[in-house]
């Protein structure tokens, strides 16, 4: 059985007079891609960046690979790979700069194009992230999460306005971190991205959890209440369509 690579145990988070997060426990197992889910300001990102050492909590504990958050944030550090937003990048700089200035900082050898080949951009290690397509910008910021070859992954809502090629090409990106050794912790707003990914998610909402399972195990409880869909579902979807009619290969331009 795997052990649990983070433990969030009784996690609270004050904003002034504001409670954010109340309370919320839970485990992370070692290999496995965990969904952190809920509605816009439920409480997931404050929850993600207090583990990512980003942010400072009230009270509570938390153990990343058996490091106390409290006693060596910078060990945390050097374990895990947080996905920057576009504002994390030197406008000036070409991709293979950039890999090879976060490199510096982490004092790791990296071979720049081959960690672009992970992600499918080697073609574009001399274009400035800005030029980038938004499936582009994507890969590319999961990328540079690679550089320290981390234990741990964390991902804020990777697909959010890429096309049905690119969403589902960096599905199979994530499973491949996943098969590569390393925890994925992901957010979506998609809950079709979370059942396709996702061995368990945790459902939050104002500040604490309110189901933590297996997707499967979650929608069969759901059933079990005698719940039913106001529409029958058919065996494919209008995405499967789009799909099907215009392939599965990468979308660049």
């Amino acid at each position: 059985m795997a052990n649990a690579i983070i433990k969030v145990s009784n996690l609270y988070k004050k904003y002034g007079d504001f409670e954010a997060i109340k309370g919320i426990s839970f485990e992370v197992m070692e290999g496995e891609i965990f969904g952190l889910l809920g509605p816009n300001g439920a409480g997931k990102t404050s929850t993600l960046e207090i583990i990512e050492t980003l942010r400072q909590k009230t009270s509570g504990e938390v153990i990343v690979d058996g490091i106390d958050l409290d006693k060596n944030p910078q060990a945390i550090k050097n374990i895990i790979g947080v996905q920057l937003q576009a504002a994390g990048y030197y406008p000036n700089l070409n991709l293979k700069q950039i890999i090879e200035l976060f490199a510096g900082l982490y004092n790791r050898q990296v071979e720049p194009l081959a960690l672009l080949q992970t992600v499918n951009l080697q073609d574009k290690a001399k274009s400035k992230f800005k030029e980038l397509s938004g499936g582009q910008k994507q890969r590319f910021s999961i990328a540079t999460t690679l550089i320290n070859e981390p234990k741990i992954i964390f991902l804020d809502e990777p697909t959010t306005g890429l096309d049905p090629q690119a969403r589902r090409n960096l599905w199979e990106l994530i499973k491949q971190l996943r098969a590569n050794g390393a925890t994925v912790v992901i957010t979506t707003h998609y809950m079709d991205e979370a059942e396709e990914l996702c061995e368990r998610v945790a459902i939050v909402d104002t500040g604490k959890i309110i189901a933590l399972s297996t997707p499967n195990d979650l929608i069969d409880k759901l059933l079990a209440t005698g719940f039913t869909r106001p529409k029958s579902i058919k065996a494919a979807t209008l995405e499967d369509v789009f799909l099907n009619m215009t392939g599965r290969e990468w979308r660049d331009e």
